[in-house]
């Protein structure tokens, strides 16, 4: 725990002291910093590797609307439907339970202006279910994965640090958030057994091509993403300091020149299941596919 706690608190001072020697005119405005944290949609392809169901597909359709848009403003409104689903590889290929976790996040930026270094603040209220109504439980007592109902309301309050890195040429943000799930707002199954507050952490770095700088739309080439998340409160009888608590995440991703706005990635993630009603399942999976980000800095 040590560690991790003077791991977290060194990406927070580098973020810091590397912002003081930035210059302002590279800044991006609260758009492209939602979409950082929003992040993209994705298709994987059917070549997991881990302990996973076989899938044919995992896709996260996750669209932003935003309700202001501007380059230079300290607020910004985003409305997103996003919604996960997996297609098993399975008899008529089905699609089961998709996680359904519609959202609303307020942005506020501290500086009025699109600068290299900057610090924001975001409130995020969202909904997630399975659109399912059926018993949650089995009469063997075992979840019911196919019809059971699983429905939680959380909201998420979060920091987000950015600066550019004029050496290297890239965009690098930090953002460190807490997720609550009140008891009123999920149903009564989950209790003891889903973890009601979340502390999550998450470095990334968008690394521009040289003669990009001199376009007024820079696209990123190479992205790298870390997360990590910790998950308090009664969770199955777990010390706090379990490591059965921790969720990783690593992703990269390339976007070659001649698409547009689609690239590759490559995603290792060790944790509980984030797929609705699966939440109790421990995965390890290795996996690859296609995204989309859409990202101009």
């Amino acid at each position: 725990m040590k560690r991790f706690v003077f791991f977290i608190g060194f990406l927070v001072f580098s973020c810091l002291a590397e912002a003081q020697h930035t210059p302002d005119t590279l800044g991006i405005g609260l758009p492209v910093i939602s979409q950082v944290n929003q992040g993209g949609s994705y298709i994987t392809f059917p070549i997991d590797i881990g302990n996973l169901e076989p899938l044919w597909f995992e896709a996260n359709i996750n669209p932003n609307f935003y309700l202001r848009h501007s380059k230079n403003f300290r607020l910004l409104g985003v409305i997103t439907p996003q919604i996960i689903l997996r297609m098993y590889q399975e008899t008529s290929f089905p699609v089961r339970t998709p996680s359904y976790i519609p959202q609303i996040t307020l942005y506020y930026m501290f500086s009025g202006k699109a600068n290299a270094r900057n610090a924001s603040f975001y409130f995020r209220l969202a909904h997630h279910s399975n659109g399912q109504d059926g018993p949650f439980y089995l009469d063997n007592g075992e979840i019911n994965l196919k019809s059971g109902n699983f429905a939680t309301n959380f909201f998420e309050i979060g920091f987000i640090k950015t600066h550019f890195d004029k050496r290297f040429h890239a965009y690098q943000f930090f953002k460190t958030s807490f997720e609550v799930h009140p008891n009123s707002w999920s149903i009564s199954q989950l209790k003891g057994q889903y973890s009601t507050v979340r502390w999550h952490n998450a470095f990334s770095v968008f690394k521009l091509p040289a003669d990009a700088m001199a376009s007024k739309k820079k696209k990123a080439r190479l992205s790298l993403k870390g997360e990590l998340t910790w998950m308090f409160g009664d969770l199955n009888g777990w010390d706090w300091y379990s490591l059965n608590r921790v969720n990783v995440k690593f992703t990269a991703s390339y976007y070659p020149k001649f698409f547009e706005d689609v690239g590759f990635f490559v995603q290792f993630y060790h944790g509980l299941d984030y797929y609705n009603i699966y939440f109790r399942h421990q995965i390890d999976v290795l996996r690859f596919g296609i995204m989309t980000e859409k990202l101009r800095f």
